[in-house]
Formats: structure tokens, C-alpha cells, sequence
């Protein structure tokens, strides 16, 4: 696993493979070859909904991001995230340059009265042309149980079926994180199964749950979503 205090984040994001979940803050050391091109390569869109507002990061989030995702709770399930404002800049870097190839697009969550991010939103291609992506979450435990993350997480991964080639979404989540695999079954995932010691996490290894959702059964739980309610 990456250590940030003595590896800067730009070395990790393309020097090491590491199962992470829900956020991946670095990148394979061979990233499949992605040959989509679409017009969010170019910057995501602003999304803006009932409290919040999902936007790409800026360099401007990162102390904000820090004090969120390195609290003890949060930080539990995931991976290290980087431990300085520095770090998370780096990050911030990394994750536009990483859209700028069609590799992945990362989005910060914001709460209606702040201007910095509490979360992100990632989904990143591990397949050729964007056909098969795995998406993960964070956001600060001041946030949690607020409906936040579930709209934006919503947002995030309608707009990534409609705007690449992505056929099946997966996402991990370790056997005891109630709560992130709550909110996976909330937003329609499909538990398929157990990966047995799938993440390394202060020297243990621990279960995860395989999650997926694909494009098909999203547009279906969608169309009820959107359907008009008749009295």
C-alpha cells in the first residue's frame, strides 16, 4: 500500500497496484489503452441539485478533502488517502490529467453553503473503451445519513452510463462496512459475491463484497425513477 508521507502522490499514482476501496487515490502501473474520446475528457460538467452540487475537483479542495477522509472513521475502509494539503493537490493533479486521457472522472461532492468538497465520487475505466469501470466513494462523516452522497453518487453514475461506452460498473466494499454497502444496495448494485482477502489493510487482510450494476438494469430502475406519478 502507498505510503504518502514519504512518496509523493504523483510517483504512486502511476507506480503501484493496490486494491482499494471506495476511493482509488493512485493508478495501475499499466493502464489498459483507452481510446474513447468524448467531451468530458475535456472537463466534467457542474451538476447542481437540492443541497449540493457535484463538480470536478480543484486544487482549492484539499484541505477540505483532508480534514474529511483521514478521520478515523472514514479512513477505516479505504485506503490511506494522502496525509497533507500538498498530497491531496497532487491528487487533485493527478485525477485531471487522468480525465484529460479518458481514463477516468472523479467528482467532488459539495454541500449547498460551502464552497471546497466533502467527498468524491470516482469512476475510473479498468477495461478497454470505458466498457467495464469500477466506481468508488468517500465523504466526510459530518455528511453521512444526510442524502448527500446518495444524490451525488446518483448523478455520477448516470451521467458515466450515458457518457461513455461503460456496460458494467463495479465497486468493492469490505464485509464489514455496513454502510457503504448499504448505500450500494440503495442505489441498485447487485451483491455477486465474496472476494476472499482482497484488501491489505494495516496488515490484515479482509473480505470484500463484489457489487455491480449494468447498464441495462439501470436504465430499467431508472424509468421508474422518472416515471410520472398518476393520482
Amino acid at each position: 500500500m502507498m505510503n504518502s508521507q514519504t512518496t509523493s502522490m504523483t510517483n504512486v499514482a502511476t507506480a503501484m497496484i493496490a486494491n482499494l476501496e471506495p476511493i482509488r487515490f493512485d493508478a495501475p502501473d499499466v493502464a489498459p489503452k483507452m481510446e474513447v474520446v468524448a467531451d468530458w475528457t475535456k472537463g466534467l460538467p457542474i451538476f447542481t441539485g437540492r443541497r449540493m452540487m457535484l463538480r470536478e475537483l480543484v486544487k482549492a479542495d484539499a484541505k477540505s478533502l483532508l480534514s474529511m477522509l483521514r478521520t478515523e472513521e472514514v479512513a477505516k475502509f479505504i485506503s490511506p488517502p494522502p496525509t497533507t494539503p500538498e498530497g491531496f493537490e497532487k491528487f487533485v493533479g493527478w485525477a485531471i490529467r487522468e480525465r484529460e486521457a479518458g481514463n477516468q472522472m472523479t467528482f467532488g461532492i459539495v454541500p449547498e453553503g460551502c464552497d471546497q468538497a466533502v467527498g468524491l465520487v470516482q469512476v475510473r475505466a479498468i477495461a478497454p473503451r470505458f466498457s467495464v469501470a469500477e466506481w468508488g466513494f468517500a465523504i466526510g462523516s459530518p455528511f453521512w445519513g444526510t442524502g448527500l452522497f446518495l444524490a451525488s453518487a446518483k448523478t455520477a453514475v448516470d451521467f458515466a452510463f450515458q457518457h461513455t461506452d461503460v456496460n458494467r460498473l463495479e465497486a468493492r466494499a469490505v464485509v464489514q462496512n455496513g454502510r457503504g454497502n448499504g448505500a450500494l444496495r440503495k442505489l441498485g448494485a447487485v451483491q455477486e459475491g465474496i472476494l476472499r482477502g482482497s484488501l491489505l489493510k494495516e496488515g490484515k487482510y479482509l473480505d470484500q463484497i463484489m457489487w455491480s450494476i449494468v447498464a441495462k438494469d439501470w436504465y430499467q430502475a431508472k424509468a421508474v425513477w422518472e416515471a410520472p406519478v398518476i393520482n
